[in-house]
């Protein structure tokens, strides 16, 4: 694929338009799509009323694309629940109490990504969401991947936001990419399943969320 970087007329056009908060998102052109696509890491998450494109690559992590399905208002997000006190005893994350605190993290990336559609003109009765991930990628950390999915799942489903696509778990990575205008969300699973960098960038990101405190409170508008 053809990819031509930050001198292109279109990509300083959308970047111009685009949300102080999402600046530092690394934007491209995509001559493949006719589109600036926007690439968002592990923690990341963008929102954008713009014909723009949103692409991350998933292992373990898990991607809620949310869109206001009447605007084309939407974003995703890419997010992992950490580790918890809880968890090294054996928590039963198949319950619907999971643990509390790394709910309190996924609720964050949740919760920021749909209180910016709202702030920007989206309504919570025309959200719709497609999910994306959660694979047995870390074998270390067998698990991590479906408790994502058991999260990701249920918060939608408290939240009345209908799930209408999803590709979850299996043991390969995929790249996504979604176009909030129309809801369309395409995958590539990638089959190299020793994908060092892949693991490399989740494994640190793990570590990373395992170490940082989730302060203070977000409610839905």
């Amino acid at each position: 694929m053809k990819v031509l970087r930050t001198n292109n007329a279109q990509v300083r056009q959308i970047m111009s338009r685009c949300l102080p908060e999402f600046k530092h998102v690394n934007h491209y052109w995509d001559s493949q799509r006719s589109k600036v696509v926007a690439k968002i890491l592990p923690g990341e998450f963008y929102m954008t009323k713009c014909d723009v494109a949103i692409a991350t690559t998933l292992g373990s992590c898990v991607s809620a694309c949310i869109w206001d399905n009447k605007t084309g208002i939407g974003g995703m997000n890419h997010f992992m629940l950490p580790l918890t006190e809880k968890e090294a005893h054996e928590v039963d994350w198949g319950q619907r109490g999971l643990a509390s605190d790394a709910t309190r993290y996924g609720n964050f990336a949740m919760e920021h990504l749909i209180n910016e559609i709202l702030k920007n003109g989206g309504k919570k009765i025309n959200l719709r969401a497609k999910v994306f991930g959660g694979g047995k990628v870390l074998k270390k950390m067998s698990d991590v991947g479906e408790r994502n999915i058991e999260f990701v799942e249920d918060y939608l489903d408290i939240e009345n936001i209908p799930i209408v696509g999803s590709d979850l778990g299996s043991v390969y990575p995929r790249k996504i990419v979604f176009e909030p205008t129309t809801g369309k969300v395409f995958v590539k699973t990638i089959d190299n399943l020793h994908n060092d960098t892949i693991v490399k960038r989740e494994t640190e990101y793990r570590t990373s969320i395992d170490h940082k405190d989730a302060d203070g409170d977000i409610e839905l508008f």
